[in-house]
């Protein structure tokens, strides 16, 4: 996908669909989860290669995502932390903690995205 807009789509991990949430502009990467209390699914910050979780409400799990959507690296970020940018990165994705593991997201993973739906107003 080399459109990349803010709106709403569909993660794949191997058999696993999850809801997305895409943040393409710079004003939805900068709010990201801020001000939330949870997610269902998960969100793509992109383009991206680093997050911080200062001002969060949960921990989340971080994926850092190359260009062509293979998982590069996973970790799990208490609220108040700075995580080191990655590289190779240019997408990252956020969920609640524990969320990838239960979804079978690991590094070396291909994910598919599916947009759905393009955000209004953004």
């Amino acid at each position: 996908m080399a459109n990349w807009r803010d709106g709403e789509g569909t993660l794949r991990v191997g058999a696993v669909e999850v809801p997305l949430e895409i943040a393409a502009s710079y004003r939805a990467r900068t709010r990201g989860l801020l001000g939330r209390d949870g997610i269902a699914g998960a969100l793509l910050l992109t383009p991206a290669s680093g997050v911080h979780t200062f001002r969060m409400r949960f921990a989340i799990d971080v994926a850092y995502l190359d260009r062509n959507l293979k998982v590069r690296a996973v970790v799990t970020m208490p609220p108040g932390r700075l995580g080191m940018p990655r590289l190779c990165s240019r997408h990252v994705l956020e969920a609640e903690a524990g969320a990838m593991a239960a979804w079978g997201l690991r590094p070396g993973c291909r994910l598919e995205i599916r947009a759905v739906r393009a955000a209004d107003g953004l």
